[in-house]
Parts: structure tokens; sequence; C-alpha cells
């Protein structure tokens, strides 16, 4: 798929059910090099990203099998497993980085090349480096590649971290769980994703204890074992949906959520005019027409704040809102590089400093436009079902990281999108 075409729809309406949490299995994909034994992971989202995670697995001599149909891969590092992974794959996807916990706990030794992924932000593994660094490692950073070694086997320290980095926390709770005694990781990421993995690492026989509050205490094992575990559902396609009820006017029940990880967008999009509430099967978001949508103030803020991958998709639904609205961004430096897409479309946005200036439109237009990064090309795509006219995406490449079966989901709903 090359590109999109987005016709202008109708208010969507129907039932929509999220898939397992992209956040949540790449890590846990990477967690089974802790151990020898089979690990089965269910819900697993047929994404890009954890497609590029099982080749990186399969290069490093992880032996895997991903049954689509039932949404399951089966993982065993049962042989010698290599220390390196090639730049090719690493340089598609920031989570990559996360392997280099696993193999220092398990090998001593990690070598990996920079990591790509969305150009929204600088995203520095340095937090990832002062945690191995205080558990013992040696880290060496020549011609772009990142050498790690603790020859000796890690050892439990006590680790604050200067900014709650998801990836950061997860890499050192993952490196910890087969050090030799206690290490306690302060200021820590409390978000979902951060429980879904440790809940993984105790179902291998880890001993991970605090995981979403601001401390968590590993204690170190001599071996891990095989489990099986399910992944947590993706609160932010559950929020993408939630936003293109009240974006369309429309009226969308969206299953398989977890209430919990979802009240701060809930919050804006009640403030916002829609109505939303909970069923047996999940939430119901409806908003009685798209002339209502009022404006709002946000701001991103680390887990349990509003959520910086939800931004744009806000963004889009407040280029029609009846007012003035403001979106402060904290979390990532270069996550408005959408304002200009949205520009193109008629929006009325400036920015200044890290906080974009919505003035509300009556309308936008269609146009062509590209997707930056992941969440911007679901927002343009989004703002393209209420735009007059053909809006064509391109760049579409980046919804494949992070959304399953997206634009057949929104086809159902009536939406009217063609691929090319």
């Amino acid at each position: 798929m090359d590109k999109l075409i987005i016709e202008a729809s109708r208010p969507l309406r129907g039932v929509v059910k999220v898939d397992g949490a992209k956040n949540s299995v790449l890590p846990i994909m990477a967690a089974a090099l802790l151990t020898h034994d089979m690990c089965t992971v269910y819900d697993v989202p047929d994404l890009s990203d954890a497609a590029v995670m099982e080749e990186i697995l399969n290069h490093l001599g992880a032996h895997t099998a991903w049954n689509k149909a039932e949404r399951k891969v089966e993982i065993r590092a049962d042989k010698s497993i290599k220390t390196d992974a090639p730049y090719e794959l690493v340089s598609r996807m920031r989570a990559s980085f996360l392997i280099t916990g696993p193999l220092l706990a398990r090998l001593g030794f990690a070598s990996i090349p920079l990591p790509g992924g969305c150009a929204i932000g600088a995203r520095p593994i340095e937090l990832h480096l002062k945690g191995f660094a205080a558990m013992g490692a040696q880290i060496v950073k020549e011609h772009g590649f990142v050498s790690i070694c603790a020859k000796r086997g890690l050892v439990g320290a006590k680790i604050y971290l200067d900014f709650p980095s998801v990836g950061a926390t997860e890499n050192i709770m993952m490196a910890a769980t087969l050090a030799e005694g206690q290490t306690i990781i302060e200021n820590c990421a409390v978000e979902p994703e951060i429980v879904d993995l440790a809940n993984f690492l105790n179902a291998i026989g880890g001993d991970v204890r605090g995981a979403g509050t601001d401390t968590i205490k590993i204690n170190g094992v001599r071996e891990l074992r095989g489990a099986q575990h399910t992944i947590i559902p993706d609160r932010i396609e559950a929020g993408t949906f939630m936003v293109a009820a009240a974006l369309t006017g429309g009226d969308i029940t969206v299953e398989n959520v977890v209430w919990d990880h979802l009240k701060p967008v809930t919050a804006k999009l009640i403030e916002a005019g829609a109505m939303v509430e909970q069923t047996d099967a999940g939430l119901r978001v409806w908003q009685g027409a798209r002339q209502n949508v009022r404006p709002l103030d946000v701001k991103t803020l680390p887990y349990p704040g509003f959520p910086t991958d939800m931004q744009s998709q806000f963004m889009a639904l407040l280029t029609i809102a009846e007012g003035t609205s403001i979106v402060t961004e904290t979390v990532f430096e270069n996550r408005f590089m959408h304002v200009g897409e949205l520009k193109r479309m008629g929006a009325n946005i400036k920015i200044e400093g890290r906080s974009a200036i919505i003035e509300g439109t009556r309308k936008l237009m269609g146009a062509s436009v590209r997707a930056s990064d992941l969440r911007a090309g679901a927002a343009l795509v989004l703002a393209g079902l209420v735009a007059e006219g053909t809006t064509e995406l391109t760049d579409v490449y980046h919804l494949e990281r992070g959304y399953c079966g997206f634009l057949e989901k929104l086809s159902r709903l009536g939406a009217k999108l063609e691929a090319r």
C-alpha cells in the first residue's frame, strides 16, 4: 500500500474490537530471550513492528512461530544466542533496543546499532545505559554502535531515572531479573505496559514488585522458565477510535478495553462534548453532531497524564472545535510534525514553542498530505473523514507499524477509504 484515498464520510457507527497493545508486545517478545524455555504470547497484533521484532529474535537465534489466525506467537531461545543485531533491522524500530537488557542479563554482552523509529524526538538511550552501568556493565559507544559488557554478571543496584522513561524502565527491569541481589528503580514509568511486562516476567519466574508505582523492586533469580501470557488491550488504538466517534459525530462501541487505562482520554472527550459510557462489552462513545465539539486545553504528560500518543488525534478533533484550543507537548520535542499537514487541509494552527494554538474552523478541505509518523498518520486519516472532497495520504506504512487492520475496522464503521 503506497497511499490511502480518504473521502468525506458519514458519522461512523458500529462496534470495533481493539487488538493487543503494540507497546506491550514488543518488550514482552524481547523478554522471551531471558529463558531457554518456550514462551507463548497471546493477542499479538499483526503489526509491522512486531514482525521486525520477530526478525530480530530470529537473527539472534531464537525460534519463533507466529500463528496470525490465532493471534499468538511462540518463542524459544533455547540454543546459542547471538549478542549482536544488524543495523538494517534495528534502524527500522526504536523498540529494538529493548533486546539489550535480556541479552546482557543472560549472556553478559550486547552489541547493537543506535536504534531508529518515528522521528518524533531525540528519545536518548542514556537512561538505559545509566541503569546498566549502575549494575556493573561497561559501555562503549563507537561507529554508531553501543557495546555493553558485564563479564562477571550484573549486580543489583539502586537506580534513579531522571525522567520516567518507559523504555529505560523496561530494559532495566529485564536486565535485573537475572542480576545478583536486588535492583530498585526509582522515578520509573508507571504505564499499563510496564505492569504487563512485570506480569510476564513474574510468570516466567522473575520477582518483580511495585510495577504501576514510581518505585519497582526486582529481586534477581538464578534462572527463568517458559510461560503463557496474554497481552493487554491497546489503549492508544482504543483512544483513536473514541476520537473518531467524536470527530465524525458518530456512535462507536469500542470492545476489549480497560477503562482505567483510558481515563485521561475519556475525561478530555467528555470535556469536548462527547458522551462516554461503560458497557458490558467495553466503552460507547457518541457525539450529537460534529458542530458541537468544544475547545480544550491539552497537555501531554507521562502516564497517568494525557498520553503523547493521543496528542495528534486530539489535534485533528480540535481543528473543528468552536473556539480556541491549546495543545502543549511536553514529552517529545518534534511531535508537531503533523501540524503542517493539517494546515494544508485548512486547519488554523499556530506553533509557539511547545504549544500549538488551534482556532477551530467550520470545515476542513481534502488535500495531499504525508504521514510523518505513526500517530500523525492516524490523525490525518481521521481529519480526512470530515474534510470536504478527497484526501490523499502518503507514507502510510507508518500506520502498519501500530494499528492492526485499521482501514478494515474504519470501513466497517462506515468510513470511505481506498488503499492504492
